[in-house]
């Protein structure tokens, strides 16, 4: 129905409310099943890396803030062509497409090679510039160096389903996201423990183990990443019907086309920068105030990501409805998705928010067997759960950008409300409040952002888009 709904949009036919409801929804919950499915295995991990002790929760978590800025860069890449499919397929142009595809691939993979030479030579150093303890820095530096060495992998399941989804297919990245996710918790299990007998059902067990703790815990997501990676290289070269390479199609992108695609996605790379190298520091600020305080807020972006990931399902969606609605020339369509995806953001994550205030206790003593750790988590959690509509519409908003190809406007907010806003507010609060005074300035400053993607929304929609 999905499919059909968004060819009749791109031949320019009338689709009414109801219609515009379910297009978003139905491409939205596939994308948000996906996302949520991926924060309870993150979930599962921490609390399988959690039963080891503070520290080695620790380790990873004085270099996540990295692992995200570099995730950021590798999605980032491949924007401008995910979005230009978006276009292409919109005007009918599935040829010119499969253009972008191949050098997409080419491009996101050499970027992603040059990354990971660069993870591997500051691998041993990152986690003392981070501030993190002696007892940390060997696990650390082992964990980040196994994440660069499958970046070239992920990059492959970050542009590949960015692909799939802006020809209209939601389905199958979060099909193959959902997999990748059990498998990761599989091979974690396999990775992280040594062999031990469990009781299941009156019968002992004995469980396969290799013992290598948290270095275990990123060679299990790597073999989890390569799995996912051939399955999406698979669905786009081979079976997708608009995106899978013909023998008779030998042409590639001109150079204008793959400048113009590199357009797009420099503005979101610089996003990923702001936003990344702001989390970076975010850690830095932390990292003074101890073991406790780290593993609390890094179990507490965990946890609070269940709350905005379908954001992000919905942002997902917004990018392939108002992409393929300005590839078709339908910008009254484009308005009207636009307004819509970040309604229905907004109205999940406020539900998603009242949740997140009543489970925060329980949500964190899954991560942690801590006492205070779960004390401080759950406490930061509340704190949070107010903020979480207007993320939302900035969420969603950011989608709407990209879709619309304005991808410069993004980087721009985020750097007001991070670099202005929050950094200075959070390390005036860590100093005085500690961890709790930290959250009360990203509840504000998360806020401040909803409010200033939405005025940035209507002034582009009221100007361009009558």
């Amino acid at each position: 129905m999905d499919n059909n709904l968004l060819k009749r949009m791109r031949q320019g036919d009338h689709l009414n409310l109801g219609e515009r409801i379910r297009l978003v929804l139905r491409l939205s919950i596939p994308a948000i099943l996906a996302q949520i499915s991926t924060i309870i295995m993150q979930y599962i991990d921490a609390s399988m890396v959690g039963s080891l002790g503070a520290s080695s929760s620790a380790a990873i978590g004085i270099v996540s803030t990295t692992t995200w800025l570099i995730g950021g860069l590798c999605g980032a890449i491949g924007t401008g062509f995910t979005v230009l499919i978006a276009h292409r397929i919109g005007a009918g142009e599935d040829r010119e497409a499969r253009k972008c595809v191949k050098t997409g691939l080419i491009t996101v993979l050499l970027f992603a090679g040059i990354l990971m030479i660069i993870g591997i030579l500051i691998h041993k150093e990152l986690p003392k510039w981070m501030g993190g303890s002696e007892e940390v820095l060997k696990d650390a530096s082992r964990y980040f160096l196994v994440f660069s060495l499958m970046l070239p992998i992920m990059q492959i399941n970050y542009t590949g389903a960015g692909m799939l989804e802006c020809s209209g297919n939601m389905k199958i990245p979060s099909m193959l996201n959902i997999i990748m996710c059990f498998l990761d918790v599989v091979f974690n299990a396999i990775f992280i423990f040594p062999d031990r007998t469990v009781d299941f059902c009156g019968t002992s067990l004995t469980l396969p183990g290799v013992g290598l703790g948290v270095t275990g815990a990123a060679i299990g997501t790597l073999a989890a990443e390569l799995v996912g990676a051939i399955c999406i290289l698979l669905a786009i070269l081979k079976f997708s019907d608009k995106l899978h390479l013909r023998k008779d199609e030998k042409d590639k992108m001109s150079l204008k086309e793959w400048w113009e695609s590199i357009k797009i996605s420099l503005p979101v790379m610089l996003s990923s920068v702001i936003m990344g190298s702001a989390y970076v520091v975010s850690t830095r600020i932390v990292a003074p105030l101890g073991n406790v305080s780290i593993t609390a807020n890094s179990f507490s972006i965990t946890a609070e990501s269940l709350c905005y990931m379908p954001g992000y399902g919905i942002a997902h969606a917004a990018t392939t409805l108002v992409g393929q609605a300005k590839g078709a020339g339908r910008k009254f369509l484009c308005r009207r998705f636009a307004y819509l995806s970040i309604i229905i953001g907004m109205i999940i994550m406020t539900a998603a928010g009242v949740l997140l205030y009543a489970f925060a206790p329980r949500m964190i003593a899954i991560m942690s067997p801590d006492e205070g750790v779960r004390s401080l988590g759950a406490t930061i959690l509340r704190i949070e759960a107010f903020a979480e509509p207007m993320f939302g519409a900035s969420i969603v908003s950011e989608g709407v950008f990209r879709g619309l190809g304005k991808t410069g406007i993004p980087s721009i907010l985020n750097l007001l409300s991070m670099w202005i806003v929050r950094l200075p507010l959070s390390a005036y609060a860590a100093s005085h409040f500690g961890l709790v005074g930290v959250w009360y300035v990203m509840c504000i400053e998360l806020c401040f952002r909803g409010i200033i993607f939405i005025i940035a929304i209507f002034r582009t929609f009221h100007t361009a888009y009558k």
